[in-house]
This record gives structure tokens, sequence and C-alpha cells, in this order.
């Protein structure tokens, strides 16, 4: 493959709902391109983007596939992505390093939730848009009904360039507002034909190519200037308006296709090349330090590795986007994320599961190389200087379970597995948590993670389950009180002889300080798990000496780890140390640290011990007409609604809810919205759980553990 410079470089991502067809766009640009001779279809199992073992079994795309095609000496870089919203991260990551989004709808369908849901993506992430209205060789394709649910539920500023003249069954033809001519496409590919509009669409084309020349021209002045003055545009200036509308989306054109039977896709690929924007004419990237990265081959060299993956034969692919200056075969760079050299052994152009060498590529390129050391995904390289590319912002989790091998031996070889994972979809995390003594893993929804299982399970030949995560509490105490605990045992020889008298409160700020026993010294912890600790000496007369003093705070916080109430973390308490009793022989640290542990457990069971659970921020984006439903399971779920807003036909529901009621949500949301809703979860703090809820999680807690007591 010729190296292709930045202007000849076009880069999109095929996103959309599942089952618009993307893959089989995909394959059929492709084929235009020469990369392949002969197409493939999703049913025959044997496309260039679906050819991973859980693609081919469930005939859909679970990630996104980086696929090249050369057309009329341009290099269009695709990025196929899957259309479930479990799999989102695999949008985004296109999104990020792709400079147009054509978004393929289903003709027979119309906007569906995949669109919805995508298309906010493309808001946040400033992402132009193309629309490719797909399927219109199917007897129930509407492309009048498509066009009005696109401009109903995406703005006025959606714009078709072209519209069929026979959709359905024998679809074959188009109006091609851009050229004004009628366009043919052979069955089964084919060059396509020009022919002047019929008399019988004239006055329709008429119309909606004046409609089209008025928007061209409001995205540049000169345009508009010209456009007052003459009436008109030509095909070329019309052109050079419509990129500028793309690119400040100001305007999303509207393409009329049929991946399958191959109509269309040669016009689409030439309106990619003629009215999407160039990598070097989108904004350009911001490092951390707020620099703005320019899109230029002759500047320093800085690529963003967006994306990484485990390819059979070939181990770890790291695929990113080169923002700036040039790489060639064997070029050393620097990972400024770890300060660590990395040598590019080979450069590669991915077509899916086909793969061709290249010497170079330059700015603007997407590329992939192999063999890397320790460069993961959002990570920067660059040849010289310490820019950091700003890391994608992905959604947090929204999905979490325990996991577990089946067989217990498989548990250290389960653990190296989910780490991998986690390296390859950075919307999956796993925690290994000593708080709660299990495996959590998080994703974005039931079936990413059942995804996730069949992984392990199918490729990694371990058995695993999936079993009821356990919730984070805190405890903490709401009154002072007091206690002592005296720790003797006498077994031979030396014994063990500590006792401790001690005050605790329940810590806040701004809170006074105890004046029932003098204040000697004072010790203040921040907590790992959140929360504080005060530590205060109030010995007189030497009741305890100062060499002890520690290890009553060690047997305190071994408490605070392991929670009196249900073994969970403690927090948020002030402990005073007032009075105590030594042996001249027997006292020693151990016998210190058990009466401070054991006095520190008396005193909490006695100052009206509480249990605070975890509370989330939940936003649930939802169709109007369902937005009664999520409220009232909401409310079900012990959440309190703070607020909405509302966007278009969609309303945005803010409110509060706790850990323990999230549980599954996404896939109740998903059945009582027919999958139209969507929602973010974050952490925002730790209430007290309400009387009845805390007896239970007490009762559950006792009876998993009588057998420990």
């Amino acid at each position: 493959m010729k190296v292709y410079q930045t202007q000849d470089i076009r880069n999109i991502a095929l996103i959309g709902g599942n089952r618009t067809g993307k893959t089989t766009l995909a394959e059929t640009m492709a084929f235009h391109g020469g990369v392949i001779s002969r197409r493939g279809s999703v049913e025959d199992k044997n496309t260039l983007s679906d050819y991973r073992e859980v693609e081919l079994e469930r005939q859909q795309s679970i990630q996104s596939s980086v696929i090249y095609s050369e057309f009329e000496n341009t290099k269009i870089n695709m990025i196929d992505c899957p259309g479930f919203d479990d799999f989102v991260g695999e949008v985004i990551g296109a999104l990020r390093v792709a400079d147009t989004a054509v978004m393929v709808i289903n003709a027979q369908n119309g906007v569906d939730v995949g669109a919805e849901t995508q298309w906010r993506w493309t808001k946040k992430m400033h992402t132009p848009v193309v629309f490719a209205v797909n399927q219109l060789d199917h007897e129930k394709a509407n492309f009048d009904e498509t066009l009005r649910e696109l401009k109903h539920n995406f703005g006025g500023s959606v714009l078709p360039l072209q519209y069929p003249v026979n959709a359905g069954v024998g679809f074959d033809s188009v109006i091609d507002l851009l050229q004004k001519k009628l366009l043919k496409f052979p069955a089964g590919g084919g060059k396509m034909i020009v022919e002047e509009i019929p008399a019988s669409e004239a006055d329709k084309a008429e119309e909606m190519h004046a409609a089209l020349i008025e928007a061209a021209a409001e995205n540049d002045e000169t345009l508009m200037d010209k456009y007052f003055e003459e009436g008109t545009l030509s095909e070329e200036e019309m052109m050079r308006g419509l990129k500028l509308g793309v690119i400040n989306r100001g305007t999303f054109p509207v393409v009329c296709i049929a991946a399958k039977t191959d109509q269309g896709v040669d016009r689409l690929m030439q309106i990619i090349k003629g009215n999407c924007p160039t990598p070097a004419e989108v904004a350009p990237v911001k490092a951390t330090n707020g620099e703005e990265i320019k899109c230029d081959p002759a500047g320093n060299t800085v690529a963003y590795v967006w994306k990484t993956a485990v390819e059979q034969h070939l181990g770890d692919v790291a695929y990113m986007k080169i923002y700036s200056g040039e790489i060639t075969e064997a070029m050393d760079l620097l990972n400024t994320n770890t300060n660590t050299k990395e040598r590019v052994s080979q450069l590669i152009c991915f077509a899916g599961q086909k793969r061709e060498n290249v010497e170079k590529a330059v700015a603007g390129d997407i590329i992939a190389t192999i063999k890397l050391k320790g460069t993961g995904a959002a990570q920067t390289l660059v040849k010289s200087g310490d820019l950091q590319v700003e890391k994608t912002a992905y959604p947090d989790p929204k999905f979490r379970t325990a996991v577990r091998a089946k067989n217990s031996s498989d548990e250290e070889k389960l653990g190296a597995i989910l780490n991998t994972l986690r390296r390859t979809d950075l919307t999956f995390l796993m925690e290994q948590s000593k708080e709660l003594k299990q495996t959590i893993i998080s994703g974005q929804g039931e079936q990413h993670l059942n995804i996730i299982k069949w992984m392990i399970e199918k490729l990694n030949k371990i058995e695993i389950e999936y079993y009821a995560p356990k919730i984070p509490y805190r405890e903490t105490i709401t009154k002072s009180a007091e206690a002592m605990y005296r720790h003797k045992k006498q077994s031979g020889g030396s014994g063990q002889f500590g006792e401790v008298h001690m005050l605790i409160e329940p810590y806040y700020d701004g809170m006074p300080t105890q004046q029932k026993y003098p204040i000697r010294a004072t010790e203040s912890y921040d907590l790992p798990w959140g929360g504080k600790l005060i530590y205060n000496n109030c010995i007189v007369g030497g009741a305890i000496d100062a060499r002890f003093m520690p290890a009553i705070l060690k047997g305190i916080m071994e408490k605070m780890e392991e929670g009196p109430l249900t073994g969970s973390y403690a927090r948020d308490i002030v402990v005073n140390i007032y009075d105590g009793k030594m042996h001249p022989v027997d006292s020693n640290e151990l016998a210190f640290k058990l009466a401070g542990r054991n006095a520190f457990k008396d005193a909490f069971k006695k100052a009206n011990p509480k249990i605070l659970e975890p509370i989330y921020d939940v936003e649930v984006f939802v169709p109007s007409d369902r937005m009664g439903d999520v409220m009232t399971d909401l409310q079900g779920r012990r959440g309190v609604v703070m607020g909405m807003d509302s966007e278009g036909e969609f309303q945005n529901i803010r409110a509060k809810v706790p850990l323990a009621e999230m549980n599954k949500y996404s896939t109740t949301l998903s059945s009582i919205t027919s999958g139209r809703a969507s929602y973010e979860m974050h952490f925002a703090e730790y209430q007290q759980v309400p009387a009845d809820v805390q007896a239970a999680v007490i009762q559950k807690y006792e009876e998993e553990n009588k057998d420990e007591e």
C-alpha cells in the first residue's frame, strides 16, 4: 500500500443500532476499494468485521473492527462499531479518533434505540455526522417516514442529499440533489448510470435542490453573498458549503443506500471523500497541559493508542491514531504515560482479520502495531518531549456482579484473565475486594458481562459463576459511650495483661472537644475507605505506658476494618483512651492490642451504632411517554428524585438511589422502556439506612457468619 498524505485520508466511524447493516456496508466499501475480491455476509459468517468466535456464534458485532478501503486515491479508514449500548465503549473509542460518524439507519425501522443513544455521544464529542439510510431495497422500506423521524429526533439540520425514486423491492434509483441527476444502480453492484431527472420528479427535485443550496450557503459568508446575488451555487460551491456545515455540526447529510445489494455505496464513498473532513480540518486534539496538537505531518510525532486487542497469531495489537508527525517501521518512541521507550517493529493496516504491512504512516492516519512492551489503551507515544493526549472519558460501569471459578484451583488463572480483559476493554472493571472478600466485576450491562463470561468459559476453558455482590456498607456511631476491657491470660511462664478504658464519640466537622478527660495528645487519620478516626491520649499518672498506645490503636484499627455490626468498615469516630492498668511483668503489646480491640467493640455497640450505605447519583435519559414508569420504579428502589430536564422527546431524570437497590437495574430499565432509555450512575455519598433495612442487613450478616462464631 502506498503512503497516503493527510489530505487524502478520511476517518469514519460506522455507528447506529443493531442490525442496521453497518458490517455489510463496511464489507461493500472494502470491496469497492479492492481490499477483497468477493463480499462476505453476516449470514455466511465470512465478513471482514465479524471474525471473532463470539461474533460468529451470535451474528452480531461485539468489538469494533478497523477496516480500510482505497477509493479514488483516498484512503478511507472505517471503524465498524457494535450497535448495542452494552458495548458503547467501542463506539466512544471509535468516535474519539474518527473525524466523521456515518450513522446507518434501517429504512424499515427508522430511528431506533441505538441511533438515539449513539447520537448523544456524537453530541458530547462534537463529531460530525452523515446519515446513511440503508436497506431501501426491503419491501417495508419507507424513506419519507425515516426522514421525518430523523428530522424529528435530530433537528432541522438533517438534510437529504438524495431521495429514492422506487424504495422497496426493486429499488435501483435515486435523485441526487447535489449533482441534480438521476442515479441508477445496476442489480448486484457495478458502475452507476447517470441520467437526467425524469419530468415526474422535476418539481420535487428542484424544490429540494433549492433548499440544499440555501443550507450550503448558510455555512459561509462568501457563499451566502453569492447566493443572494445569483440565486444559486455551483456543485463545487455547494460541496464546500456543505462540508463546512458537516464539520461544524450545522448540517447532517442524508444518503440513500442498499449495502447488501451494493446500490449507492460507491456514491456514498464519493460523498465521504468530498463532504467529510480530512484529519487536518477538524478541531485539533488537546494535550493534558492544554496545548493543541495540530495535525501536521512535519511536526513532532504524537500518536494516541485508542484501542488494544489480543489477536490470534499476532498477540497484543495496539491501534493508534497519529495526531502529528509520522511513524516508520523500527522507529523508537517514548510512552509519556509510563516514561518507557517503545520500538515500533511493524506498521499494519487492518481490514478486520486481513492485514497489510506498510513502511510509513503520516499525521491523520489510523494504524496498528504489535509487540509493544508496556503500552496500553489511552496512552500516548511521542518522538520527543512529554506531551500526553487527553484521555478518552468513558462512562462509569452500570452493572456489577461477584465472580468466582467453580474450581477453586482456577482462581489465580481467572484473576490473570480478568486483568487482560480489563486492559483491552476500558469500560470493564475488576476488583479483588479485601473489604467484601469477593472478586467484583463491573460493566455496561448484563449482556456485556455475559459476553465476558462466554469468553472466559469458551476461549479460556474455565468454568465460572456469577453471584450477588455484597454492598460496601460503612458502620458508625451516633452517641458517646464508654467501655473497658481487661485482657488477662496465664498459661505457665510469662502471661498477658492489659486493661484499657475508653470513651468513643461520633466525629463530625467542627465538633467540640470533649471536656470530661483532659487530652494530652491527638492523632488524626484519614481512613483509606473514607471518613476519619481521631485518637486521643488522655492518660494521666502513667496508668498505661506511652509505648503501649500504638498497640491499642492497632487493635482499634483492626476492629474498624471489620466492623462489629456487619463486618464492614467503620468510620467517623473519636476514641479517647483515658485509663487502664499494666502489670510489671505480663503487660506487652499483644495484650494491649487485644484489650483495645475488645474495649472498642463493646463501646461501639453501646453507642447507638448505625449502618451507612453508598448512595449514587443516577441520571436516566428516558422517552417522555415512559417517564412515569421509570419514576415509579426508581421510587420503588428507595430512590429520591432530585429533578428533571427535557431534551426534545426525552426527559433526563436525576435521582439519588442506594447501590443496594440498583442490582440489575439496566435489565429492568431496558424492559420497561423497550430498550429506549439509558442511564449513568456515579458515587455520591454515604447515608444512614432506614431502621428496617438495617435490621435486615444485620440479621443476614449474622446468619451468614453464625458458623464462624
